[in-house]
C-alpha cells in the first residue's frame, strides 16, 4: 500500500496544540510509530545469519533478499527497501479506514502532502481508528476499517520488512515484496486506484517470473492463478459497481434505498457462489459471498482492481515481460496525475478510456 507516512517535524513544539488537534494527534502517533520502526530494524542479512533466528523466519528472509535481487533485475526501483527487518510486537501493523456514501460509489479523501488526495487513512492507534470510524459513520457514511500488514513510504525512507508481513506463504510473500517496490518505480500522484492496480500486476506477474526462473512452475502456476483471479473479481466489482451506480443515479428515497441495496447484496451472492466463483481458481468464496452492499468496502475492493485487463493486455503486449512493460508504462505516465494515468493507458491501448477511474471525492479532509 503506498501509505507515506509524514515523519519530519512531528516530534516537538505542539504545546496545547497536541490536546486540541485531531490531525496533529494523528501525526504525532504515526511519526512516533515509523520512528519506532526504522530503530528496530536490523540487516536482513544479520538476522538470517543470526543462530537465534528461527528457522520459518530464516527461510521467509532468505526468500525476501533474493526476491529483492530479482526486481532489481526487471528494472523495479529496488532502491533500499526491504533490505532490513523490524519486528513490530503485533499481529496487525496498522488499521486502515475507508468511507463512502450510502447512495455513491464515491471515496471519501484526505488530504497529504507530496502524494496529494487518498482514499484511505492508516492508524496505528486502534482507539484513534475506530473514533473516526464513529465519526464518519454518525455522519451516515458507509465505513470499512480493515487491517494492513505492510506499507510503502514510496522510497523516502528504507523501508524495512515487518515481522506483520511473514504470516504469507511464499507466493504472497514474493509478491507484497514485488508491490510495495513497484511504488518506488512508478507512482502517478492522486491516483490511487491506478497506482494499486499496477502493482498489483507488478506484484503477481514478477512473482510468477521469478518462481519460473527457479525451476519452481508449481509456485509460478499459483503466483499466475491468483493473478487470474485478481482480474476475475474486478470483473465482478465491476459489474456490481456499474448497477449500484445506475441504481443510485435514479436518487431513490431512504426506504427504497435500503431494499434495493439488500436486492444488489443478493445479486451479488449469486454471482459469488454461481458463475464467478466457479472461474475462481485459488480463492475461496465463502466469506465473500456473506456481505451486506457497502459502498466503502467496494470502494476498497476498486483501489485494487481498477481496469486489471487492461494492465495484464499492456503486459502482453510488451511481450509479456514485467521489465519491458514497466518501463514503457513509466515513459507512458511521465507527468500524468489523477485520472489522466488511466485516459492515458486506456488511449495507449484503443480501448474506451471514458469514465475511467475513481469516482468523484465524497468530501473529505
Amino acid at each position: 500500500m503506498g501509505f507515506l507516512i509524514a515523519v519530519a517535524a512531528l516530534m516537538a513544539g505542539f504545546g496545547t496544540a497536541y490536546v486540541a488537534s485531531d490531525d496533529v494527534r494523528y501525526l504525532t502517533r504515526a511519526g512516533a510509530e515509523e520512528t519506532r520502526i526504522l530503530q528496530s530494524r536490523r540487516p536482513i542479512a544479520d538476522v538470517v545469519e543470526d543462530p537465534a533466528t528461527d528457522a520459518a523466519t530464516r527461510a521467509s528472509l532468505t526468500l525476501v533478499l533474493d526476491v529483492r535481487d530479482a526486481a532489481a533485475r526487471y528494472g523495479l526501483a529496488a532502491k533500499e527497501t526491504y533490505t532490513t527487518f523490524a519486528p513490530v510486537g503485533r499481529d496487525t501493523l496498522l488499521l486502515v479506514l475507508q468511507a463512502a456514501p450510502k447512495n455513491c460509489i464515491c471515496a471519501y479523501t484526505w488530504k497529504y502532502p507530496i502524494v496529494g488526495e487518498m482514499p484511505y487513512k492508516g492508524f496505528f492507534d486502534p482507539k484513534m481508528a475506530l473514533a473516526a470510524q464513529r465519526k464518519l459513520s454518525a455522519k451516515g457514511y458507509d465505513t470499512y476499517l480493515r487491517p494492513s500488514a505492510a506499507f510503502s513510504t514510496l522510497g523516502w525512507f528504507n523501508d524495512p520488512l515487518l515481522s506483520t508481513a511473514l504470516t504469507r506463504d511464499s507466493v504472497e510473500l514474493a509478491a507484497t515484496v514485488f508491490h510495495e517496490i513497484a511504488h518506488n518505480t512508478l507512482y502517478v500522484k492522486s491516483a490511487t486506484p491506478f497506482n494499486e492496480s499496477f502493482a498489483q500486476l507488478v506484484g503477481y506477474r514478477s512473482a510468477e517470473a521469478y518462481f519460473r526462473a527457479r525451476g519452481d512452475s508449481a509456485l509460478a502456476l499459483q503466483a499466475a492463478n491468483r493473478w487470474h483471479d485478481e482480474i476475475v473479481l474486478a470483473g465482478f466489482y465491476h459489474e456490481l459497481v456499474a448497477k449500484l451506480d445506475s441504481f443510485y443515479a435514479m436518487k431513490p428515497a431512504p426506504a427504497a434505498l435500503d431494499s434495493g441495496r439488500a436486492a444488489m447484496g443478493r445479486w451479488a451472492r449469486e454471482q459469488l457462489e454461481g458463475p464467478v466463483g466457479a472461474e475462481l481458481r485459488t480463492y475461496r468464496i465463502a466469506r465473500m459471498a456473506d456481505r451486506p452492499i457497502n459502498n466503502a468496502r467496494l470502494v476498497g475492493a476498486l483501489i485494487y482492481r481498477t481496469h486489471l485487463d487492461w494492465f495484464d493486455r499492456w503486459y502482453a503486449e510488451h511481450g509479456s515481460d514485467v521489465s519491458a512493460s514497466v518501463a514503457a508504462l513509466e515513459a507512458l505516465e511521465r507527468g500524468a496525475s489523477g485520472d489522466t494515468a488511466f485516459a492515458r493507458l486506456g488511449h495507449a491501448l484503443g480501448v474506451d478510456s471514458a469514465g475511467v477511474g475513481p469516482a468523484p471525492a465524497a468530501g473529505g479532509e
